[in-house]
């Protein structure tokens, strides 16, 4: 299938490592200009390079916080001033820290809210001011959208509600021809999820625990997340808006 992809331009945050830079590998291998950011010069830098060594001039990087309020312009003027279009925008952010409700402070929750729900609605917001029609918007989100996850309490509390925004965003920007939608990863195999299958001091057993509950009897792959992003994203999703899209292996118990 043709993603119509060429030559398009995305903007994606949190895309040094995890989820954000499997789908940035696979739009750039399908054609597509990138702006990837992250909060690290270094990372930035490496995500870039190896970007640009799968396609040449294809990638620019931008230093920022999804909940620094400058983030957004930062990132559109990095892409007008290298290739004078914005396509769409693939919101991605590190997960919130794990605990269980008893657990966190207000502190760790103010935190997760300025940057998981706050910094990702304020970036759609932004970043739709520069759109035109067929471009597209794609959250990543969770599987705690439709069900929750043990001792992973902001997660279950905000990913909810961020998925009611975008719905309510597809509303809104659909009669522009603006398409918006959220993807729920389940147990796919980045540092993320590794870092919490070592939180409980036996990583391999955390891992087979999990595998068990998913029908594919696996963990994914990011690459297998990264396409699916890239399709979403692409033109070739025309009439794909205001869904949520499980990638996760059937884990999910819900319709």
């Amino acid at each position: 299938m043709d993603l119509q992809l060429e030559d398009r331009v995305y903007l994606l945050t949190g895309a040094t490592r995890g989820l954000g830079r499997a789908s940035a590998e696979a739009l750039v291998s399908d054609g597509a200009r990138v702006v990837v950011s992250g909060r690290s010069e270094e990372s930035v830098r490496a995500t870039v390079d190896a970007l640009d060594a799968l396609r040449p001039d294809r990638a620019r990087g931008v230093v920022a916080d999804n909940a620094d309020p400058g983030t957004p312009a930062a990132l559109v003027a990095a892409a007008q001033e290298a290739w004078g279009r914005v396509d769409g925008v693939l919101v991605s952010v590190g997960g919130p820290p794990a605990g269980r409700i008893t657990e966190m402070t207000d502190d760790q929750w103010t935190a997760a809210f300025g940057s998981v729900f706050l910094g990702a609605v304020r970036l759609a917001r932004e970043v739709a001011t520069v759109l035109g029609e067929g471009s597209a918007i794609a959250f990543v989100l969770s599987s705690s959208v439709r069900q929750p996850i043990l001792d992973l309490a902001i997660s279950n509390g905000l990913r909810p509600g961020l998925a009611m925004a975008a719905k309510t965003l597809a509303d809104e920007l659909g009669p522009r021809g603006i398409r918006v939608n959220g993807l729920l990863p389940g147990r796919i195999a980045t540092e993320r999820v590794a870092e919490l299958d070592a939180a409980g001091g036996d990583p391999e057993a955390a891992r087979a625990a999990a595998s068990a509950q998913i029908p594919l009897r696996r963990y994914g792959r990011p690459e297998e997340f990264g396409r699916v992003a890239a399709f979403v994203l692409s033109p070739a999703a025309s009439y794909l808006s205001g869904a949520m899209l499980p990638v996760d292996g059937g884990l999910l118990r819900a319709l």
